[in-house]
């Protein structure tokens, strides 16, 4: 238990689009919000080095740079951006109580949650280091797709998500390779059709991704195992996208939040509403649909009306 309690009338977990946008709306509705940055302040965009599909940057912008201007924006109204993140929760009552690094304790009138969602990776070596260079490793092809115009790709995955980000690449680039870690698809049999059914994708069945190989900065080739023979090839590829899921960072809301089967947050359709009076959620928390910047940025602004509608009707 905390030493002393803060009061706050609304209270942001989580930045991002959805989170600061929300910020930019309730700091100028005079709710004085409060945002806690999370784990990973900004959110999923920190590590994208290209946007161009978020309207308004007619020559594009990195993802580190946009959050820091959307940080700036939200400040600029007067939200308190902090450090931190929460670690706790209890909505069990009319106070919601969150607690921040385990210590310090905050009654929030109204909770926003925006913690967003995680892409899950293979965990290679090689993988982590081109994703952090930014340099050809992706979890969304219709974020970072059109980088790969008229080139070699590989994607890894064997859901529905995956065979929709295969036959969208095939779009744009001159062949998709698809390695599939088992022997059969998990994807409908319709998406599994799709691509199979697509010139330019080529299925590589039972095949473990070994490396990601490069020359230290960009993506070159991935180096994949046939699990059945052993035998191991070298596929050219400037860029290699994993699309084996995403899970929700939403664990410390679950004995409270109705969560789906995944743990995305169920929110009344059509609204930022949770199952709890006054807890919103906006972006990537609820969204396993779209997760893009833009989608999750107005999410984050009907969070924000709907929190500053709840506290009317208090009133």
């Amino acid at each position: 238990m905390s030493d002393t309690i803060e009061k706050v009338k609304c209270l942001i977990i989580g930045s991002g689009p959805a989170g600061y946008t929300a910020a930019i709306y309730a700091a100028r509705a005079n709710m004085n919000p409060v945002l806690y940055q999370g784990t990973q302040p900004g959110g999923q965009l920190t590590t994208t080095n290209e946007v161009e599909n978020f309207p308004g940057y007619a020559d594009g912008v990195t993802g580190p740079e946009m959050m820091v201007q959307l940080q700036a924006q939200a400040q600029r109204f007067g939200t308190d951006v902090r450090d931190g993140w929460a670690t706790k929760v209890d909505f069990s009552g009319s106070v919601h109580k969150v607690w921040i690094n385990d210590t310090k304790e905050i009654h929030a009138e109204t909770v926003i949650i925006s913690t967003g969602a995680s892409a899950k990776y293979l965990g290679l070596p090689s993988e982590q280091h081109y994703l952090n260079m930014g340099g050809g490793v992706s979890a969304c092809a219709v974020c970072d797709g059109f980088f790969y115009r008229n080139q070699e790709v590989v994607i890894v995955g064997a859901g529905d998500s995956a065979c929709e980000e295969a036959h969208y690449l095939s779009k744009l680039c001159k062949k998709v390779t698809m390695l599939v870690r088992s022997e059969k698809f998990r994807a409908s049999k319709i998406m599994e059709e799709r691509v199979r059914k697509t010139e330019n994708i080529t299925i590589l069945m039972n095949h473990d991704t070994v490396e990601v190989i490069g020359d230290g900065q960009v993506v070159t080739a991935v180096k994949a195992k046939n699990k059945t023979t052993g035998e191991i090839i070298d596929i050219p590829a400037t860029g290699f996208f994993v699309a084996i899921g995403h899970k929700p960072n939403t664990d410390i809301f679950a004995d409270y939040l109705n969560l789906d089967e995944t743990g995305y947050i169920i929110n009344e359709p059509g609204t930022s509403k949770t199952n709890v009076k006054g807890v919103f959620v906006g972006g990537d928390a609820a969204d396993h649909v779209y997760r893009q910047a833009v989608t999750a940025a107005g999410t984050g602004c009907m969070a924000a009306l709907d929190a500053e509608r709840y506290l009317a009707s208090l009133d």
